[in-house]
């Protein structure tokens, strides 16, 4: 990974990319979280997710049409606010929120294996096994193009047939009918807020196809091909989730979903398949895992490379040789290492939440506002998007105010730092 490379990245590589983040955290760890919030029906709730993204995608299409960059949103930034402190501010939100995804997959990653040995989820080899995870994932992104997509693109194929193969054998056992997961008096009961809340859960699922836009100009005919990949790999996630879900649902009661939600899909495995289901959903897991992790490092690794070549975010080499985006790839991994130690799937993932939407709010206004002579989209579709995340993260900062304030409490720190950070860093660096 050492240089930015025309068309080296093909349609069938970018779509593995985008699905190689997307299908690993997103349905291994985020799929009890979910139920938890959203209650019996949360595999309906995938398919709200799934609305709600398509919104979204719709800017970063036409953005990724217009400006196709491997600075991804980045460069869109920058085209709509210009080389300022929002600009920055949003894109390393952005950047932040991919290096918790990492973790998120990592932890994921130790969480998943170690039911192969049926040591307890609180054990402390969760976080030793996520940190093994970034370092493979570190080795494997200074490659090279060529050898991550060929990997993830196979893998991604693997993962996806594996987990179709696991969601239509626990729905055969079920004899294909659909039924919500049995709830019990020991299920907590669903407020309208924490049904709203769980979608913005499943946007976080969606997310990673703004993978695919750090790549921009380095796949080939991007202009075309950028917004293929998008929604091809948004409509296979949605496909691979709701099978999922459905499946989950159908064969474990609501209290077990949510009481093993770190696992759910491994637990939902053994009623219905046995110690083999189990076995066969835990090696999905990790290939899901190992994939998704390799292509999230290397998109934001691109990402703050270029951010740092347009002098927007500060940059040292600590003493490390070689260029700048191979010292972006060990921040990357140093962050998400640190990140996995010290917080918990629920945490990681809810930061991650506030973050995203703060980001794409910001996306989609600079588009509405600063490009509607530049670009031909549609408003209404965009203000949509605006209102749809609104409403999601209105929802989602209530019900961790009221569950776990102290979550809020940091994503508003983090925030506050970085603008406050990225304005003074600016300001000096004009001098």
């Amino acid at each position: 990974m050492t240089q930015y490379k025309k068309n080296s990245i093909t349609l069938i590589g970018a779509i593995g990319l985008g699905t190689g983040v997307m299908i690993s955290a997103g349905i291994f760890a985020l799929l009890g979280q979910v139920a938890e919030l959203g209650g019996k029906w949360f595999p309906l709730i995938f398919i709200l997710g799934g609305i709600v993204t398509a919104f979204s995608a719709y800017s970063y299409i036409k953005l990724s049409n217009t400006y196709p960059s491997a600075g991804g949103i980045g460069m869109y930034l920058v085209k709509e606010y210009g080389k300022g402190t929002l600009t920055a501010f949003a894109a390393l939100l952005m950047a932040f929120s991919m290096v918790i995804n990492q973790s998120l997959v990592a932890r994921t990653f130790g969480n998943y294996t170690l039911q192969l040995i049926n040591v307890d989820s609180n054990s402390f080899w969760i976080p030793v096994l996520g940190v093994g995870l970034l370092i493979f994932a570190f080795i494997v992104n200074i490659s090279g193009n060529k050898f991550i997509q060929t990997f993830t693109s196979f893998v991604s194929l693997l993962k996806i047939i594996g987990l179709l193969i696991f969601a239509g054998a626990g729905l055969v056992v079920v004899n294909f009918t659909f039924s919500p997961a049995e709830s019990t008096s020991q299920a907590p009961e669903t407020s309208i807020a924490g049904f709203i809340a769980a979608i913005g859960l499943t946007v976080l699922s969606f997310k990673g196809f703004t993978t695919i836009t750090n790549q921009g100009e380095e796949i080939v005919k991007p202009k075309k091909n950028v917004g293929r990949a998008i929604m091809f790999s948004i409509l296979i996630s949605l496909v691979v989730y709701i099978l999922l879900a459905w499946a989950v649902s159908s064969n474990l009661p609501l209290n077990k979903i949510i009481e093993k939600k770190d696992y759910a899909l491994a637990a939902a495995a053994e009623p219905a398949l046995g110690n083999l289901g189990v076995w066969f959903t835990v090696i999905i897991a990790i290939i899901a895992t190992i994939s998704g992790i390799i292509a999230s490092v290397f998109a934001v690794s691109r990402m703050l490379a270029m951010l740092t070549n347009m002098d927007l975010i500060p940059h040292s080499h600590f003493g490390m040789p070689g260029k700048i985006q191979r010292h972006t790839l060990v921040y990357t991994i140093v962050i998400a290492m640190v990140l996995t130690v010290l917080f918990d799937l629920s945490r990681i993932a809810s930061l991650g939440v506030f973050l995203y939407l703060i980001m794409d709010l910001i996306i989609h206004w600079g588009l509405l506002t600063k490009l509607k002579d530049q670009i031909d989209f549609n408003r209404i579709i965009v203000i949509g998007a605006i209102v749809l995340d609104s409403i999601i993260l209105i929802a989602f900062t209530w019900v961790k105010i009221k569950a776990d304030s102290l979550i809020v409490l940091v994503a508003i720190v983090v925030m506050i730092i970085t603008y406050i950070g990225e304005r003074w860093f600016l300001k000096i660096s004009k001098k």
